[in-house]
């Protein structure tokens, strides 16, 4: 029998609620479809209900004219709520998003974390420039919040990329009301309780469950709302910023990708090999800087093909609360239909498709095995469209030219890994290659410090390190005083 779950209310103003309309919506177990409990459904209301609780703590209350060092106790004891109830919240964050419990452990680790950094940086980090001019003024620049901000966060890893949003926007002293992904509430929930205990003045965290065209769309387009940082798929992301405009608030979209991995010949084998497997089959396949395009010089492809063919026969594929699961099941049912779609695309596209095992007992959730697209060519829809899943397409290249062209050839750009040990080819591919972040002879391996973030379709802006606090959570103002007498112009006299 489904272990049951407590129902989920809207957190604003400090306190628990139902949506103004009483409706909920249920909440599914990917690994066996049966509903777990039901969650508050907010809407449009309940969102102006959120955005007035985040203005109010803002305008009047403590949180906006709070001392940094004040703020930063609020910010480390959340951390160190979290880092007491990370073993829960690896449990529920698996439960509800399908993702093995030893990757979600490792996520509520960097949730922790995420907060850790920000009270850091900001506290270090967190102040202007100053420039004098002679003996007649001194110009500076303050950084200061924007006010209220609106958060809305993915489905996937949910738990360590809200708080990646969460953590700055507080620590930077704004207030928040954060619209979660309807099909992973779990997290946002366990936020709430934490942000409870640690006693965070009311209306400064606020968080409208709900869906995207209603309580999303309401949340973009309010007027009071100052920025909205996204991550998500590029359709919505692209939906948001054309509602944002006629407020002109900032905008931060951490959207799709399809990222190329490249393998030349003298790379280091075994560890090339180790990086792709993980790379795509990690998180379930549903992380927007999978290597979901392998490229593989000609001249290891097929040792190479082979060797990836032994590792997706041995993956784990289960149960993703038992700590030896590799791969667990899909988010939902629709995405699972998508994922085997594009799937049957491959074959009818002249794809040879190769698979891993799912058990028998495991067909009641939404379990894709892990899949080789082989004999793929990059102008196919499967190599060109994000598939969010444990799918990789291979193929092949014989010169470095024809494979950064190859790699560019894609409407996305956000991650890409190179693997040589050519020292001034490894920089030559990375720097050629249109893609937010790339990695050397390395998997995908985050400092909180580097920028994470694409080009073309795979967003717009920066998130992480200074770029979160500086470019997107804080508004620059400069003031320019006056230390002198210094000429003036004089118009109106005779």
């Amino acid at each position: 029998m489904e272990e049951r779950l407590e129902n989920i209310q809207l957190f604003i103003n400090g306190e628990f609620m139902d949506a103004t309309t009483n409706e909920t919506f249920e909440n599914k177990n990917p690994f066996s479809n049966e509903v777990m409990n039901h969650i508050a459904k907010g809407d449009a209301a309940d969102i102006n209900k959120a955005v007035l609780a985040a203005k109010e703590a803002f305008t009047n209350g403590p949180w906006g004219q709070m001392k940094v060092k004040e703020r930063m106790k609020y910010i480390e004891r959340i951390a160190d709520l979290i880092e007491e109830e990370s073993e829960t919240i690896a449990r529920l964050e698996s439960l509800d998003s399908g993702l093995p419990i030893s990757q979600t452990r490792k996520m509520a680790a960097r949730g922790a974390e995420n907060f850790l950094f920000y009270s850091r940086m900001v506290q270090a980090r967190l102040h202007g420039d100053a420039y004098q001019v002679d003996n007649e003024f001194m110009n500076y620049t303050v950084y200061q919040p924007l006010g209220v901000v609106g958060l809305i966060t993915p489905w996937n890893a949910p738990f360590m990329l809200l708080t990646w949003k969460v953590a700055p926007a507080l620590a930077t002293g704004n207030t928040v009301v954060l619209k979660p992904a309807e099909l992973s509430p779990l997290s946002a929930n366990i936020l709430a309780n934490v942000i409870q205990k640690a006693e965070l003045p009311k209306g400064v965290f606020n968080v409208v469950h709900g869906f995207g065209e209603t309580a999303g769309e309401a949340l973009v387009k309010h007027p009071i709302v100052k920025a909205i940082s996204f991550t998500g798929e590029t359709t919505t992301g692209k939906r948001i910023i054309k509602n944002s405009a006629d407020s002109l608030k900032k905008t931060s979209m951490e959207l799709g990708g399809k990222s190329p991995l490249i393998v030349f010949d003298d790379a280091n084998f075994q560890q090339a090999l180790d990086a792709t497997v993980w790379g795509i089959f990690s998180f379930n396949g549903e992380r927007c800087t999978a290597n979901s395009r392998v490229f593989v010089h000609q001249a290891i492809k097929e040792p190479f093909v082979e060797a990836l063919k032994e590792r997706v026969q041995n993956i784990i594929v289960g149960d993703p609360k038992e700590n030896d699961t590799e791969l667990g099941p899909l988010i939902d049912t629709g995405h699972f239909r998508k994922v085997t779609g594009y799937i049957e695309l491959a074959k009818e596209e002249g794809c040879d498709v190769f698979q891993g095992i799912v058990p028998k007992e495991y067909q009641a959730g939404n379990f894709v095995p892990p899949t080789l697209l082989l004999n793929a060519k990059n102008n196919m829809r499967v190599c060109q469209e994000e598939i969010f899943g444990p799918v990789m397409a291979v193929m092949e290249f014989k010169t470095e030219e024809e494979v950064v062209r190859m790699a560019n050839d894609v409407e996305y750009g956000l991650a890409g890994y190179v693997w040589t040990n050519d020292i001034k080819r490894a920089h030559r591919v990375a720097q050629a290659i249109d893609s937010g972040m790339i990695w050397v002879n390395s998997q995908n391996v985050r400092d909180l410090r580097i920028p994470f973030g694409g080009m073309k379709a795979s967003g717009i802006g920066r998130e992480g390190g200074h770029f979160a606090m500086f470019e997107f959570y804080t508004e620059p103002k400069a003031i320019h005083v006056a230390i002198g007498d210094h000429p003036i112009p004089k118009f109106g006299i005779k």
